[in-house]
């Protein structure tokens, strides 16, 4: 199993969750994180460090943003490996729980 960043991390994008990860199977894009699951260990410590619960075990994807799954695998594939932490994109609060944000995933 492997975990999936959803809808709430878009144009949000904090990386507290990408020090904790031990394989590096953090992307960084634009305005979005994604997981690698080939690289994913399921080790769980992501999960908690996410201050806006954007992040989630495959199998518990909230309802309606299944395809985040794919989009992680695929993203993760074109974008390079972030492994330190840094500022949240500057209106991230502004962002944190708004719905439905995919249209404005930046690639």
């Amino acid at each position: 199993m492997t975990f999936v960043v959803t809808d709430n991390c878009i144009k949000c994008k904090f990386t507290d969750c990408v020090e904790v990860c031990p394989v590096d199977a953090f992307h960084e894009g634009p305005n979005f994180l994604a997981i690698d699951p080939d690289e994913c260990i399921d080790c769980t410590l992501c999960e908690p460090e996410c201050p806006i619960n954007a992040i989630y075990p495959e199998d518990d994807v909230p309802a309606g943003q299944e395809g985040f799954t794919a989009l992680n695998k695929e993203l993760a594939k074109a974008w390079p490996v972030i492994t330190v932490r840094k500022d949240a994109l500057p209106d991230a609060k502004e962002w944190e729980n708004k719905p439905d944000k995919l249209k404005l995933l930046e690639r």
